[in-house]
């Protein structure tokens, strides 16, 4: 159906919420036809985060390139990781500069009073305060910049159920994604939690490329092998029917897919 089909958004047991073997993504790739994988491990530095302090970055290239000597004849394999909070933690960015990163997605995991969305539900944050205090961080995020794209744009929906947001406002962080050379992820894990539409959905992407954007990778933000490209060829094919164009990543440089 497609020429190539990526999944850019994948966390193994380097990262804090995750136990499976990069290994066992290459075998479930196998066989559902899967051509591209990018494992994005959480590379976290807020304190406050469970994930703080536990990544190792040499232990996961050790790892990956076993991996990928086992399996790149049949699957391309990519480095990625996914960090949280960039505008905040510019300089812990940076230190990751000297990996041979492919692909980095930069995202927005606690905001407002330091609260991941499931704090702030347990702790009764209305819906419209969490989004009123997320979008403007996500804004400082692709001001600041340092990664390649933007993962699970409207992310407070996934866990909230519900989705609010200003045309304006997201108009304003999608011309500035477009001006630091920031693209767009589909990601589709609120496909698997129930949802009706992918993060972000149609809407919002139409507001993307209306401000110049034109690009987007596909990511299932799986956790678990059996998870790998769920409903990535359903939102996919929106996407594509929007105009955009799909890539993925290597050595921080965009191929069109």
């Amino acid at each position: 159906m497609f020429q190539i089909r990526c999944d850019l958004h994948l966390h193994t047991n380097h990262s804090n919420d995750s136990r499976e073997p990069l290994e066992n993504y290459c075998k479930q790739a196998l066989a559902i036809g899967v051509d591209c994988l990018c494992f994005t491990e959480h590379a976290d530095h807020n304190p406050k985060d469970p994930g703080y302090g536990i990544y190792d970055a040499g232990a996961f290239f050790e790892e990956f390139q076993r991996v990928k000597r086992i399996y790149a004849p049949k699957l391309k394999l990519l480095a990625g990781i996914e960090f949280s909070e960039p505008h905040l933690y510019q300089e812990g960015l940076k230190s990751y500069e000297r990996f041979p990163y492919d692909f980095i997605l930069g995202s927005v995991h606690f905001w407002g009073d330091d609260m991941f969305p499931g704090e702030m539900i347990q702790r009764g944050v209305s819906v419209e305060k969490c989004f009123e205090d997320y979008w403007p961080d996500v804004l400082k995020s692709v001001k600041s910049g340092g990664f390649d794209c933007v993962g699970h744009l409207d992310f407070p929906k996934r866990y909230y159920r519900k989705l609010i947001y200003s045309k304006e406002f997201l108009g304003e962080i999608c011309t500035e994604m477009v001006r630091n050379g920031i693209i767009l992820e589909v990601n589709t894990s609120s496909l698997r939690a129930g949802l009706d539409e992918a993060m972000p959905n149609a809407d919002m992407l139409e507001i993307y490329k209306k401000c110049g954007g034109r690009y987007f990778t596909m990511g299932s933000d799986s956790h678990m092998a059996k998870d790998l490209y769920t409903f990535v060829d359903e939102a996919k094919k929106i996407a594509l029917g929007l105009g955009l164009e799909e890539v993925y990543f290597e050595g921080r440089k965009m191929i069109k897919a």
